[in-house]
């Protein structure tokens, strides 16, 4: 692992009454290079034309491909991401989001803050991602 986490846990355990499965900490450490990834949202990063489905699985997927294809183009992996700020429009779509998004930071352990918002700068988007890596210094 890249960077030193502290206090490991799963949403499992903290939230037994809901379906997730999600592996946070509450602490980072870290040193290297500072990626701030400007939030995402479910749009093709090449010409951001926004993915057909309402689906809060499918807009998530979408969001989490960006952030991972955008730190690779920076140069680092998905263990290199320390934080994430997770905007939801509807309360009841925070389990499907945050059960898609812990597919892609299994073993990870970011830290995580999580909002229920009003809207997003578009209409149908169900779920914006802003996300924060450090790559490692070698």
């Amino acid at each position: 692992m890249a960077h030193k986490r502290i206090r490991k846990f799963n949403t499992k355990d903290t939230y037994p009454e809901q379906n997730l499965n999600n592996d946070l900490c509450q602490a980072v450490v870290a040193r290297g290079a500072m990626v701030f990834l400007r939030g995402q949202c479910p749009q093709n990063l090449d010409d951001a034309k926004n993915l057909e489905s309402h689906d809060p699985v499918e807009q998530t997927h979408k969001v989490m491909q960006n952030i991972k294809q955008l730190i690779e183009e920076c140069g680092g992996q998905m263990e290199h991401l320390v934080k994430v700020v997770v905007y939801i429009t509807d309360v009841r779509h925070r389990e499907a989001v945050y059960r898609t998004m812990g597919e892609y930071i299994e073993d990870v352990y970011p830290v995580s803050t999580g909002l229920v918002v009003q809207a997003l700068a578009r209409p149908e988007w169900l779920v914006e991602i802003d996300a924060t890596a450090v790559i490692p210094d070698t």
